[in-house]
């Protein structure tokens, strides 16, 4: 299987992102799974402005991503697909469900979330998600970069 990471991280193409995990994965394929990213010329040429040349980048929508997952995993690409939020993690597992594992990253405080790590804030109805897909037998864990130690959902809730 050829999809190395599915990570949810609101700041979707940055630093930790294609250095930390890309020098770590060393992916041919970065795939920005974003709704409004993906419906965003100008956006789209920003962030592929963040992704070096040894790597493609696709933006999709989550419905679009969810068609593509099964390409994408069994094709000798390495991939990393990235999304910006839980809703579209479930949205993306519910649609694809060949994905058995996912990385929290960044999720950033908006008000309504409590902190559970230095970098992951999450509401209840975010939790409720996250727990009902680890019912499914996906595994999620907690890693802001490729060298930390993953925290698993268990620990982190």
């Amino acid at each position: 299987m050829s999809l190395d990471l599915v990570r949810v991280d609101d700041r979707l193409i940055h630093g930790q992102v294609v250095v930390g995990w890309g020098r770590e994965l060393k992916p041919d394929l970065v795939v920005l799974a974003d709704d409004e990213v993906a419906a965003n010329e100008w956006e789209q040429k920003l962030y592929a402005l963040g992704v070096p040349c040894s790597m493609r980048v696709e933006f999709a929508t989550v419905a679009e991503a969810a068609r593509s997952v099964d390409a994408w995993a069994h094709d000798s690409c390495k991939t990393i697909i990235i999304l910006s939020d839980i809703d579209s993690l479930q949205r993306l597992c519910n649609d694809a469900p060949i994905i058995r594992k996912v990385n929290l990253g960044g999720v950033h405080n908006d008000g309504d979330r409590q902190q559970h790590l230095p970098y992951l804030f999450l509401s209840e109805a975010e939790v409720g998600q996250l727990r009902l897909l680890a019912t499914r037998g996906i595994e999620i864990t907690a890693q802001d970069l490729p060298n930390s130690a993953p925290v698993t959902l268990e620990d982190l809730l």
